[in-house]
């Protein structure tokens, strides 16, 4: 009955979101948009077990093949994987004990409207970088407001590194380098409102905070705060800085600590 309920709520938010819509369309008209006024974007990556990169720990992404076509009629597959393997979302218990697991979210937490901050320039010149405050701020004197209850993605440029050893970038004595959000930019996120009562970080990397925060003190704020975390995000480029939503899915399970994902954003054709 939850399941049914947590797809009608989805479905509900989505056509809510369509039909409040009052920007031009694709068409020119003005007024609620409809689906035609929309494309869909796939934001996740497939999982194969040549490129998969799973974090140091986790356990490894493995496909083994159950019947064939010509052997038995059909054709199946057994997957063994992490909860948290290739594009996921995290749920709030991941980190926390007294917050909701991934069965326990609402349809709402995982329909976001979304922002894309580019920090690719930085991360290239600093693998360990951290977002600060005011390149937040810097990014709302050019686009606007982050919306309330928003996805904020980060778009560091790790995308182009998947499955490969460049994707861990390790250095010499074993330590991963990956840049993320700073503790005071997330802070800052949490305090003013912008991510609301639901929201999320988004990332091409592993995890939002950086490599260098080994006490994951990023994703314990965001999860203790009842908001949920995208990673490993794909196919950024085509993610407008804002205007879109993300419809995050994926396998519920009891007591998930959150799921392997397809993520889809709903892109306003302009």
């Amino acid at each position: 009955m939850r399941r049914r309920s947590m797809l009608a709520g989805v479905a509900t938010a989505v056509g809510g979101v369509i039909a409040g819509g009052g920007a031009a369309g694709a068409s020119g008209r003005s007024g609620p948009l409809g689906l035609a006024d929309y494309r869909l974007v796939n934001l996740a990556h497939v999982n194969d077990p040549d490129r998969t990169n799973v974090y140091p720990g986790d356990p490894e992404f493995a496909l083994t093949t159950v019947t064939t076509v010509p052997e038995h009629g059909f054709y199946l597959q057994y997957v063994r994987q992490g909860e948290h393997t290739g594009t996921h979302w995290g749920a709030p218990a991941h980190f926390n004990d007294d917050q909701p697991y991934a069965d326990e979210l609402d349809a709402e937490d995982l329909f976001l409207p979304a922002v894309k901050i580019d920090v690719r320039e930085r991360a290239a010149r600093d693998a360990d970088y951290e977002v600060s405050v005011a390149d937040l701020k810097r990014w709302e004197k050019r686009h606007g407001r982050i919306p309330d209850e928003a996805a904020v993605v980060l778009w560091t440029g790790w995308e182009e590194r998947w499955g490969t050893p460049a994707f861990f970038n390790f250095d010499a004595d074993g330590a991963m380098h990956q840049p993320g959000f700073s503790l005071a930019a997330v802070q800052w996120l949490v305090d003013t409102g912008r991510l609301g009562r639901r929201g999320a970080l988004g990332t091409d990397t592993f995890s939002p905070e950086s490599a260098l925060d080994a006490e994951y003190r990023v994703s314990k704020l965001l999860y203790r705060e009842h908001r949920i975390s995208l990673e490993i995000l794909a196919n950024l480029a085509a993610l407008p800085e804002q205007g879109a939503h993300v419809l995050v899915g994926g396998t519920v399970n009891r007591r998930g600590s959150g799921s392997p994902a397809s993520v889809y954003a709903f892109v306003p054709k302009r």
